[in-house]
């Protein structure tokens, strides 16, 4: 992304400037991904006390990653489908609600993983 006026790149120090300030934007728009947030500080905390073993680690990184960095595309798919179509045409409504299903496919996803990750061990612990 080139700023406003100017022909070269930015910087890769700018670069991640605009990263941070669209994670920032997002936390600030979206409740969603706050409750996903919550979620991943919740899995790292579980992660940490459950001591699960590296491949765990590396699908519970996979899943917050991806469900985080899919809740930000969908936020920025509805603000340009926002911006483009101004009253509610049904085709936008389809593009906004088929951008909303590709988070909720991978946060259920990893849903899954996680209860497959956790749930053994929170059973072991409870002696279950």
């Amino acid at each position: 992304m080139t700023e406003p006026g100017k022909n070269k790149p930015p910087s890769l120090a700018q670069s991640f400037a605009y990263a941070f300030e669209g994670l920032r934007e997002a936390l600030r728009q979206g409740r969603n991904i706050r409750i996903q947030m919550g979620a991943a500080v919740l899995a790292v905390v579980l992660g940490f006390a459950l001591r699960i073993d590296a491949l765990e680690w590396v699908l519970v990184i996979f899943c917050i990653g991806g469900v985080l960095g899919a809740e930000c595309f969908n936020t920025s798919f509805e603000d340009v489908v926002d911006l483009a179509c101004s009253d509610v045409h049904p085709k936008a409504k389809a593009a906004k609600d088929l951008a909303a299903a590709g988070v909720l496919a991978f946060s259920a996803a990893s849903l899954v993983i996680g209860v497959i990750i956790f749930l053994p061990r929170i059973m072991n612990l409870l002696g279950w």
